[in-house]
């Protein structure tokens, strides 16, 4: 199982989206604990962030230390032609 860390940015974004994405958003972070196996992650390559989460129309950017077993959320940002 691994530890979800939010960043201070990540947190601020998440609470100016209405309450429904939120919870989906939370939902779906939850289920990183699981990491490796976890849905709708894709591997970034040339990114500042390794990894992002889908939901819905929200990307949910985050690095993944596998030896430490601690998933970092850095940004949650609705998709659109500047989201990566």
């Amino acid at each position: 199982m691994n530890s979800i860390l939010w960043t201070r940015k990540a947190v601020k974004q998440l609470l100016r989206l209405h309450s429904a994405h939120q919870v989906q958003i939370r939902d779906a972070v939850t289920l990183l604990g699981d990491m490796p196996d976890t849905g709708n992650v894709k591997a970034l390559s040339g990114h500042t962030y390794a990894y992002r989460l889908r939901v819905g129309n929200y990307r949910i950017l985050f690095d993944w230390d596998g030896a430490i077993r601690v998933v970092s959320i850095q940004e949650v940002k609705k998709r659109d032609e500047r989201t990566y």
